[in-house]
């Protein structure tokens, strides 16, 4: 339980924070709010690895 709060609560109490909001779910249904929930984690991960690899890694990957 140690483990698991330092590695994965982190991350998930950003998503619900920041790019949640109140962490409710705008959309209605099951696939609905996987895809809301996907597109938060994407949000996610590519903010990080704009943090972690810098603007000009990400323009480059991105035009190739």
């Amino acid at each position: 339980m140690r483990r698991r709060r330092n590695t994965v609560g982190h991350p998930f109490g950003t998503i619900k924070d920041h790019f949640l909001g109140n962490a409710r779910l705008l959309m209605r249904g099951v696939p609905r709010a996987n895809s809301e929930s996907s597109l938060a984690v994407l949000a996610y991960n590519l903010k990080r690895a704009i943090n972690w690899k810098g603007t000009h890694w990400m323009i480059e990957a991105s035009a190739a």
